[in-house]
């Protein structure tokens, strides 16, 4: 079965097209490795994908032919999934004065060091 197609059928996506545009920009693995949206999932197999407030990795349990109801899509996977971190958490990082205005450079680089982004 088509991994968009089972994203979207297990309600992890709320259109098929959705599942595609994510998985033709290289976000989803499947078992470590980037995959396509053509690409096959049999029972077993982890899917992992980043989504804005948290990392999700989720087990292929079963496969289903099309798009069911919450509660038979819940028994399809199992989410390995770290919790998604308390509201308190989400909104202390990023929040800024109103009227300052951009971040300066060296402001940009102290909220990305914040964050753990290795890139600046």
């Amino acid at each position: 079965m088509r991994v968009d197609v089972w994203l979207w059928a297990v309600r992890l996506f709320k259109s098929r097209s959705a599942a595609a545009t994510l998985l033709r920009a290289g976000r989803v693995r499947i078992n470590g490795s980037p995959a396509k949206a053509s690409t096959a999932v049999k029972p077993g197999d982890r899917v992992t994908w980043r989504e804005t407030l948290r990392e999700r990795d989720v087990e292929v349990v079963e496969l289903l032919p099309k798009r069911v109801g919450a509660p038979l899509a819940v028994k399809a996977y199992t989410d390995h999934s770290p919790a998604v971190p308390p509201r308190e958490e989400r909104l202390a990082v990023g929040v800024r004065d109103r009227g300052t205005g951009r971040p300066t450079k060296r402001e940009r680089r102290e909220i990305d060091r914040l964050r753990g982004d290795r890139r600046g």
